[in-house]
């Protein structure tokens, strides 16, 4: 019979579970649907009582959700605030470069990727998520996706794991799906370009663009997407709220 080892996943050094940290929404003492009702509408307001009832359905039901931004445009605040609506009974897995989103679920697994120390290799990303289904998640976080990354996130959503969060820098929300295309081919993956972004228009399917303003940081844009055309070469997707034609 075959002798069977086992191994650590990584060489022991920095911990790349980590204990987390405040956020400004903590220290603000606001609840996250009055977060989003700011960034939103602009102001305090009141959210329609149909509007709240399919934020929460949409939450619950596990959306999975791109949240675009602009430089320092309080992308992590968005995650912390979606963060609050997940169920406390599903266990949740977050993934971060330095360590920022902050969240409350009992069943939470923090992962922090390593830099190269003392002779022992990096962990990167990469690493954390091949590594994050042996952790049986029913939600994935991922702080920000740079570069080749953005390949196995994808293959993670395409195994069903609904109600993953994630962020990229764009300059709307159209064009993070094309830097999202764009970083999944840089892991240099053998695929077409076009069966690419096929999988990103099956496995996204929403879109929150963040912009900064003199004075204020808002939603900009909020994308449903429904799959891609291969013909046209264009994702398929609908506006639910556009602040630019909300302003004319």
């Amino acid at each position: 019979m075959q002798k069977i080892e086992r191994k650590p996943l990584f060489d022991l050094g920095q911990l790349v579970a980590t204990p987390g940290a405040l956020a400004v929404l903590e220290k603000s003492g606001k609840s996250p649907m009055e977060f989003l009702t700011r960034h939103v509408t602009g102001d305090w307001g009141a959210v329609p009582e149909e509007d709240r009832k399919e934020n929460q359905f949409s939450l619950e039901k596990g959306f999975r959700l791109l949240s675009s931004y602009r430089t320092t445009a309080n992308e992590t605040s968005m995650l912390n605030a979606l963060g609050k609506f997940i169920p406390s009974d599903e266990r949740v897995l977050l993934i971060e470069d330095t360590s920022e989103i902050h969240m409350g679920q009992d069943n939470l697994v923090r992962f922090e990727a390593r830099q190269p120390q003392n002779g022992l290799p990096a962990v990167t990303i990469r690493d954390l998520l091949k590594a994050s289904l042996r952790h049986r998640p029913d939600r994935l976080i991922l702080g920000e996706i740079r570069g080749s990354e953005a390949f196995d996130l994808l293959q993670l959503l395409n195994t069903g794991h609904a109600g993953s969060l994630s962020t990229v820098h764009a300059t709307s929300a159209s064009q993070a799906l094309a830097r999202f295309t764009s970083c999944v081919l840089q892991s240099g993956v053998d695929l077409p370009y076009r069966a690419v972004k096929t999988n990103v228009g099956d496995s996204v399917n929403v879109v929150v663009h963040l912009e900064r303003r003199p004075g204020r940081r808002f939603v900009s844009e909020v994308v449903e997407i429904h799959g891609y055309d291969p013909d046209r070469d264009e994702f398929n997707y609908r506006f639910i709220f556009d602040s630019h034609k909300e302003l004319v």
